[in-house]
């Protein structure tokens, strides 16, 4: 025995010394082959630093171009530098005035502390109410303004209408750079770059409303949801280095969580981000880590935007928790699973399923325990506008008239097609889409992400030579190499389209700058001025809710309603005062007025007799349907009003009428009565 355990011993400790001989060739070789790489040649090194430099150069660039053209734009459209304020104050508009009038009002305040008070306990804007006007409004973005207006000593050098407008002008030179970016990361040429630049550019008309109402939410937010893109698709690259995956996870995080903070809507566009990365993890399409590296930046920015926004209960019943929650338990059941095996497929098809079970579960049990209130009207209003449920209610009526949310019209489409946006759009869209379920049947990795913008992703596929090969190969192209012809009409095909709209749409560019037009509206501003010289001081004004913002920036009067869409009580408001429009008694229109205490009551004539060209959009017309003094369907009973339009009665001055209201102002566009506060009925 001891014979034979002697040579055993000594076999093993032979092999050990072998095996970390062989593991140490083995490392040898490895540092022999990695450690000392091939040098990259100089000319290569500054073809890449020059392609970088000149990308760079070009976005920022881009970016800086267009908040010029816009601020030059808006100068030659208002003649704005050459008003006085209450003339520039009437081209804040509706929902924009009373954006900007907070703005006022914190540089105002004796202190940043006591103007953000003021502004969470405000009850001089509407009549018998008191609001957190930042929580409901969203006013961050003008305490940021107002803050970096004084602290940088700018009330010396700039007045704070030009401040203010240049921050949002200089955002939407970020919105463009951030695109431009987007654009260049997908398809790893610049170029792609310009062209999305170009087309945002002459399409703009249909891709912001900027020209007209520049303090709206969107375009203080859409700019961080921009760059949040921009850093999602740097993110989801499979061949970026730690430094760069690093800078892309920061930029994601700050910019979602200040997009989250700029706009209540916000949540709802992260939430079909976040099922487009679903889809696309579910597929196999995106590397599942880094997708739930970014769910957990939903979750911390909801979070944050919760406590940051005083408790908004808002954020914990949206969808995008519940989803991502869902999302976050599902990943749990699947750990212990190996991938590629029977049962992780079959998990993945149930996957689908629990997730969307979770989701709606988690949700209703949110909303059960925890005090809300979710802009319910909004999902009343996607029900109607998607055909699911019918209303005859003014408020929703009127939302669906709106132009903006209202279906794209014939001449959207031939804009875009003048400009050759949309047939690349639809070309490359189907390529995508075709390439997507060629690689989800073939199980084979392919990066595709998700993006709204039609510009960008029209010309990555321009610009992108991948497109191009995948094109050819399903035409099965052999006359001439793919590849060669893929890389030749990549570059040549963005500059010839690049040419054509210099040719086409700079001369339009140029053309708009150098016209001086004149914003004239006289009418309301002899409104204003008697307002503040007239009026008393404790005075409360109703009207339609755009009229009352204007009212509320330029006087600082008290108003019964606003143009705000996301509160209940306000719509309510908004309906009732409505109702001088519609056919109803002189008796019913004073009992709601006096309802609001309000001392004025101001009759626009532009929407008295509004001629719409819409049929059935016109306010009186939303409002007799909604009355029943019209049929609006086939069975509906009508009801037949004993009185006549209000708007048009009032101005004729006789009995009773004249009991509840006495006219002391009038011009060509508003008729302005006092609501008498004793009656004295007369023959």
């Amino acid at each position: 025995m001891a014979e034979e355990e002697g040579p055993t011993i000594e076999l093993r400790q032979r092999k050990k010394p072998k095996s970390s001989e062989n593991k140490e060739s083995a490392k040898e070789e490895k540092i022999n082959n990695t450690a000392i790489p091939e040098r990259v040649p100089k000319h290569i090194l500054f073809q890449r630093f020059a392609k970088i430099f000149i990308g760079c150069l070009a976005a920022v660039t881009s970016g800086m171009m267009y908040a010029l053209y816009l601020s030059a734009y808006h100068e030659r459209k208002f003649w704005f530098s050459n008003r006085q304020e209450l003339e520039r104050e009437i081209t804040f508009q509706g929902d924009s005035a009373i954006y900007y009038s907070y703005y006022k009002d914190m540089l105002k305040a004796p202190s940043f502390e006591r103007g953000v008070y003021e502004l969470t306990h405000n009850n001089k804007t509407v009549s018998l109410k008191t609001i957190n006007a930042v929580q409901q409004m969203s006013l961050y973005p003008e305490l940021i303004a107002s803050v970096l207006y004084q602290a940088t000593g700018s009330n010396e050098i700039i007045e704070p209408v030009y401040f203010y407008i240049g921050i949002v002008f200089g955002l939407q030179g970020i919105y463009v750079t951030a695109l431009f970016v987007t654009s260049w990361l997908m398809s790893g040429t610049w170029l792609a770059g310009m062209l999305t630049v170009a087309w945002f550019i002459i399409n703009r008309v249909d891709t912001t409303r900027i020209e007209y109402s520049i303090p709206l939410r969107e375009n203080w937010a859409l700019p961080y949801f921009a760059c949040q893109v921009a850093a999602l698709t740097g993110y989801l690259k499979s061949n970026l280095n730690s430094y760069g995956e690093r800078f892309c996870y920061l930029l994601m995080s700050a910019s979602t969580y200040t997009f989250m903070m700029m706009w209540e809507y916000s949540h709802y566009l992260l939430f079909l981000q976040a099922i487009s990365l679903f889809l696309l993890d579910g597929f196999s399409l995106e590397q599942s880590d880094k997708v739930h590296e970014v769910y957990k930046i939903y979750i911390f920015s909801l979070f944050v935007g919760y406590l940051l926004q005083f408790e908004n209960s808002a954020l914990l019943v949206s969808p995008l928790l519940s989803f991502v929650i869902a999302l976050m338990l599902a990943k749990c059941l699947q750990l212990n699973v190996k991938k590629g095996t029977f049962v992780a497929k079959i998990m993945k098809v149930i996957n689908f399923y629990l997730v969307c079970t979770l989701t709606v579960t988690l949700n209703i049990v949110m909303k059960m325990f925890v005090p809300h209130k979710e802009n319910g009207h909004m999902l009343k209003f996607l029900e109607v506008k998607f055909g699911l449920n019918m209303t005859k209610n003014f408020t929703m009526n009127w939302l669906l008239c709106q132009e903006s949310l209202q279906a794209p019209s014939q001449e959207f489409f031939l804009r875009l097609t003048q400009s050759s946006l949309l047939p690349f759009y639809i070309l490359v869209l189907i390529t995508c889409f075709l390439s997507m379920i060629q690689v989800i049947f073939r199980r084979i990795n392919l990066k595709y992400l998700w993006t709204p913008y039609v510009c960008m992703l029209a010309a990555f596929g321009v610009c992108s030579p991948e497109l191009w090969m995948t094109l050819f190969k399903w035409l099965r192209l052999r006359t001439v190499h793919p590849v060669l012809l893929a890389l030749i009409l990549s570059m040549a095909v963005p500059t010839i389209i690049g040419l054509s709209l210099w040719k086409e749409f700079f001369p339009r560019l140029m053309t708009e700058l150098m016209e001086l037009q004149e914003f004239y509206d006289p009418d309301t501003v002899e409104l204003m001025t008697w307002i503040k010289r007239q009026a008393p001081v404790a005075a409360v004004f109703a009207g339609s809710p755009q009229l009352m913002g204007v009212i509320k920036l330029c006087t600082g009067w008290m108003v019964t309603s606003l143009p705000l869409y996301n509160d209940d009580d306000l719509l309510k408001r908004n309906e009732n005062i409505y109702q001088i429009y519609s056919k109803r008694s002189a008796e019913d229109i004073y009992k709601i007025l006096t309802s609001y205490k309000a001392n004025y009551l101001i009759v626009e004539d532009a929407i008295c007799n509004e001629v719409g060209t819409m049929r059935g959009c016109r306010v009186k017309d939303l409002l007799d349907i909604a009355n029943g003094h019209v049929v609006c369907e086939e069975g509906d009973k009508i009801t037949h009003s004993k009185h006549g339009r209000f708007c048009h009665e009032v101005k004729i001055n006789y009995s009773p009428y004249v009991n509840y209201f006495t006219r002391v102002y009038w011009n060509r566009s508003y008729f302005v009565y006092k609501i008498n506060t004793v009656i004295s009925f007369q023959s």
